[in-house]
């Protein structure tokens, strides 16, 4: 069964997993780019922090090479047994898995690339977790953040649904202590940790067709169970979203974005 904190608003196991593989295909072509701008060369350890399935693992696991290594860490069980058997099915010998919260405390080992990917955006404390992250750095290591800024997702033409599943998300993560918003953010936690060198780029996927429109009716049937919860709309409010989003997605003259993305970057002097 899958581990999950109450701050995690999105839902997990199978499905997640599902939705998780389309997220990475999206982030795929701007991820591997911020990768080489950070430094990732073979032989380097690395750290992927939340990595769900393991899709960013295992373009990891490719730059390093056999000299390398890769480390993935989630919450969930269920996706963390997924990404095992997907790792063995790609023969990648030299990723491994864990389940293990950054909350609680530093990683257990030291790094030269610790990556975390939307995962700030949920935690009560980012800072906290961002001195866990540096604590896993080794001399000269880069510490790579990626997180949203929901306020720049948009729709055109406008359309209302879309509008409530904004709402929807940001209110849900700011009731379990989150900031759907954080990714301007991202900056000042490399400041603060004592980081040098600070580099930021923004991405923005956009499409009239396509994973990037799917990803909003997606994400929408994943936080449902979160909404209904902490009663911001009926089961029947939600269902009647998730299908208009669909809609949206198939409607070849609507534009639809991804959140706009902070990627945020520094080295451990």
């Amino acid at each position: 069964m899958a581990t999950r904190k109450r701050y995690y608003i999105i839902r997990g196991g199978v499905q997640g997993r599902e939705r998780l593989r389309i997220l990475s295909r999206v982030m795929r072509p701007s991820a591997i780019s911020l990768l080489e701008r950070v430094g990732v060369k073979p032989g380097m350890r690395c750290l992927d922090i939340g990595c769900g399935g393991g899709d960013l693992v295992f373009d990891l696991a490719r730059m390093v090479g056999n000299e390398g290594a890769v480390v993935g860490t989630d919450l969930d069980l269920e996706t963390l047994g997924i990404a095992r058997a997907e790792a063995r099915e790609q023969a990648l010998k030299n990723v491994s898995f864990g389940c293990e919260d950054i909350t609680s405390g530093p990683p257990r080992e030291t790094f030269d690339i610790v990556h975390a990917r939307f995962v700030l955006t949920h935690l009560p404390d980012p800072q906290g977790a961002v001195a866990h992250m540096k604590s896993a750095l080794r001399p000269g290591g880069a510490l790579v953040l990626q997180d949203i800024d929901f306020r720049g997702h948009f729709c055109f033409p406008e359309d209302p649904a879309f509008a409530r599943y904004v709402d929807l998300y940001s209110e849900t993560v700011r009731r379990r202590g989150g900031d759907a918003n954080i990714g301007p953010r991202l900056a000042r936690f490399l400041i603060d940790a004592g980081l040098v060198d600070l580099q930021i780029h923004i991405v923005q996927p956009a499409a009239l067709t396509g994973d990037v429109k799917l990803l909003v009716g997606l994400t929408m049937e994943s936080i449902a169970d979160s909404v209904i919860a902490e009663g911001l709309a009926s089961k029947s409010e939600v269902k009647a979203l998730v299908d208009r989003l669909y809609q949206l997605a198939d409607d070849t003259e609507t534009l639809v974005s991804f959140p706009r993305i902070i990627q945020v970057w520094g080295y451990l002097r």
